[in-house]
């Protein structure tokens, strides 16, 4: 049983961390993706390198997780709320041309970030930018004026 608590507590730390990284260094992939391949691969790893730690332990420890990711998955598509909580929402970045700073400060991001993406997707000027919005996945999406 003292497995099982371990495996829910390093779970819910490490999503935890994950939000407070934030979504820019995740971009390619979901924090619910990252944790399970980090928390797994040490379980495994654990499991079969260390003495004091059995196998049949990380196979405790690995469903656990598994079980713990399918209720999370499931909880938050049935519940919208929750899912706002775990994967975060899209900000707006930029409004019709204009930083908007506050948002930029919540997720640790300068002018200069905005205009490095906007250049790689071939945006010249912010000016011509309606909105530029951080999505959940840590990307950022341009929507431009016409």
């Amino acid at each position: 049983m003292d497995i099982v608590l371990r495996a829910i507590v390093l779970y819910v730390f490490v999503i935890f961390i994950m939000r407070v990284i934030g979504r820019r260094e995740l971009s390619s992939m979901t924090p619910f993706d990252l944790v399970l391949l980090i928390i797994l691969g040490d379980a495994i790893q654990q499991g079969l390198t260390q003495d004091d730690y059995s196998v049949t332990g990380a196979i405790l420890a690995i469903g656990t997780i598994a079980t713990l990711q399918v209720l999370t998955s499931y909880l938050s598509f049935r519940f919208p709320p929750l899912r706002r909580v775990l994967e975060g929402e899209p900000i707006v970045l930029v409004d019709h041309g204009k930083f908007v700073h506050r948002n930029l400060r919540r997720d640790r991001m300068t002018e200069d970030d905005i205009a490095e993406e906007a250049r790689q997707q071939q945006i010249a000027s912010l000016d011509k930018v309606q909105w530029a919005i951080l999505e959940a996945n840590g990307s950022i999406s341009f929507i431009k004026s016409e």
